[in-house]
């Protein structure tokens, strides 16, 4: 039986000589089999060495899909894990090769497994991005209800602009109904504004104006709220410690036990 904390030490810490060389080992892994997606989307190279990348990208797939089981084996609640944003990256990374068999161009979603270099940051001690990586997700977690609440406010904002906007304009200008007007509201108010439908009338062009000018004023809202949280979290230190329970990091550096799920951090 092998050993689960030895394992764990390997695959999650990048702190030993050995944790280190399997995360090097395994970002090259990862630049490999993403370029090798890529050209196997370029049909003269996929039809002179298509069988060749096939076989590349299933050596890959069945490799990165036994350091899936691995991490969910040496995680003592491996369902922390799973369900982590990496964790989910990482499942969704393999998942793609294998369901080839129901519908061959999801192949090319493999691609997602570029997001695993996420981990080169704890690699090579890259401490001040790192850092900054870590703020940014205590700022974001923090700032979540102030955010939902933010974006509610703006979806009744659209529902009636979009409504108002359907009443005054009408079919007969391209807002043929009140869904296309709420989508026209949505557009306008984030300034994209892509000119397919626009208001025609004296009081749609008055309130199409208030919607872009209203635009420009919500976007400083998510970025003050979010800037605030990243302020407060900065204030902060915290660790690249990783919980051998719950998998998660963002402890502080005298931490004795996870903060999230109250395991003794250093067994």
């Amino acid at each position: 039986m092998f050993d689960r904390d030895r394992i764990h030490e390997i695959i999650f810490e990048a702190d030993t000589k050995e944790g280190k060389a399997f995360d090097v080992a395994l970002l090259i892994a990862i630049i490999l089999s993403v370029i090798g997606v890529i050209l196997s989307s370029v049909d003269s190279i996929s039809l002179k060495y298509g069988r060749l990348l096939s076989w590349f990208e299933w050596f890959f797939t069945i490799l990165f899909t036994i350091e899936y089981f691995l991490r969910i084996y040496s995680i003592r609640k491996p369902f922390k894990y799973i369900f982590s944003f990496l964790g989910i990256v990482d499942f969704l990374s393999i998942i793609p090769t294998y369901l080839v068999f129901v519908y061959p161009p999801m192949r090319v979603l493999v691609d997602i497994r570029i997001l695993r270099l996420i981990r080169i940051f704890r690699i090579f001690k890259l401490s001040r991005y790192l850092r900054g990586a870590n703020i940014m997700q205590i700022a974001l977690r923090s700032s979540q209800p102030k955010i939902i609440v933010f974006l509610l406010s703006v979806s009744l904002i659209v529902v009636v602009l979009g409504t108002l906007m359907y009443i005054i304009e009408g079919q007969a200008n391209g807002f043929d109904t009140i869904p296309t007007s709420i989508y026209w509201a949505i557009v306008t108010l984030t300034t994209v504004g892509y000119g397919d439908v626009v208001p025609v009338t004296d009081l749609g062009k008055f309130l199409a104006s208030i919607i872009m000018i209203l635009g420009y004023g919500i976007i400083a809202v998510p970025t003050g709220i979010v800037s605030a949280s990243m302020v407060s979290a900065s204030q902060k230190s915290v660790s690249t410690q990783v919980c051998r329970v719950c998998a998660k990091e963002g402890h502080e550096p005298d931490a004795v036990h996870c903060k999230f799920c109250g395991a003794i951090l250093n067994e």
